[in-house]
């Protein structure tokens, strides 16, 4: 998530912006349509294999600089629980939620975490595009044969990142490996307001004997005119999130959160992506703290749904017009950006 920017700073920036990154691999060859029909029943049951209840570990490491005079920062490892849900199948896209529950025993509470929708061969993909911004990118058709994408979202639904990647068993293992795909600053960065602003990452899946990890391989870009098409790397992190199957935590709190607020996340997926394919992509002010400007308050109106505070009729309401608004101001921002950089 990146820090809250001003437009002006926007402005000067909006020059650094620069297309996705290069793809991972070529064209798969036409393997028959036994074959494919055989690989793509494989790969769903890969992606469905990745709901369940988890303990997980997340550690994260700064580790080679690219910029001289820059310390990493020290490792930092966490965890936590987490129950993945299966929202949605419909055979050629699968949508997987995360519920993290966190707090003492007889006093857990459940926080809406990430969301991450695999779509088989998909025509385009919502992809991140520098602060604030998000756009639609077209999936170039020779690349699109046997290949999934992967949409990660934040805790409020509004986009985060995206790639596409193939999967393939090398080496005994069950891997996913996304093409390089720009995305923006984790909380845990954007809160300390560092000199980079966005990461060019590759992101992988990998099913272990307990679980499955999540391995993200991420350069730390920073606003550099002097750089290649304007931005410079500052230093490379390493994140190694492990989801090891373990249910000894109160999954019914994830369950019933959900089982409360599902109509009105599915109510908010919707409007975000109605906004998104009128716009043709997503634009909105972000803050540190919580990713987008709403998020917070779109997380407490679902609070209010499940304790019984609020209609899920006025919660929908009140949710749809805090994006509809928000992206409107953004998007109008983002045309003052245009303009004032020649681009109109």
């Amino acid at each position: 998530m990146t820090n809250v920017r001003t437009f002006f700073r926007t402005a000067l920036l909006a020059t650094a912006l620069v297309a996705a990154p290069a793809l991972a691999d070529g064209p798969i060859a036409d393997r028959g349509e036994a074959v494919e029909t055989a690989q793509f029943e494989r790969d769903r049951a890969t992606i469905l294999s990745m709901a369940g209840d988890y303990k997980v570990r997340f550690d994260m490491q700064e580790s080679t600089p690219w910029m001289a005079g820059y310390e990493p920062l020290d490792r930092k490892i966490s965890g936590g629980h987490e129950s993945v849900r299966v929202i949605e199948d419909t055979g050629t896209k699968i949508i997987l939620q995360h519920l993290l529950v966190v707090g003492s025993e007889g006093e857990e509470f459940v926080i809406k975490h990430w969301r991450q929708d695999w779509e088989y061969e998909p025509e385009k993909i919502l992809a991140y595009t520098g602060p604030n911004s998000w756009e639609w990118m077209e999936m170039p058709e020779r690349l699109r044969n046997g290949r999934w994408s992967q949409t990660v979202y934040q805790v409020d639904d509004s986009p985060r990142y995206a790639g596409w990647g193939e999967w393939q068993d090398s080496q005994g293992i069950r891997r996913w490996r996304s093409n390089w795909t720009w995305r923006p600053l984790a909380r845990r960065d954007a809160v300390r307001d560092p000199v980079y602003d966005r990461y060019a990452s590759i992101n992988r899946h990998q099913l272990t004997p307990t679980g499955w990890i999540h391995w993200q391989d991420n350069t730390k870009m920073m606003p550099d005119s002097a750089g290649e098409d304007g931005l410079a790397p500052v230093v490379q992190e390493y994140v190694l999130n492990t989801y090891d199957a373990f249910d000894d935590y109160n999954v019914a709190a994830a369950d019933e959160y959900w089982a409360a607020t599902a109509d009105y996340w599915a109510a908010v997926r919707t409007q975000w992506d109605a906004v998104a394919e009128a716009n043709g992509g997503i634009a909105i002010a972000e803050e540190a703290q919580t990713g987008t400007v709403i998020s917070g308050r779109l997380l407490t109106i679902a609070n209010e749904i499940k304790d019984g505070a609020l209609s899920e009729a006025d919660a929908i309401a009140e949710a749809r017009q805090l994006i509809t608004q928000a992206t409107a101001e953004g998007a109008t921002a983002a045309a003052e950006v245009a303009e004032a950089n020649g681009e109109y």
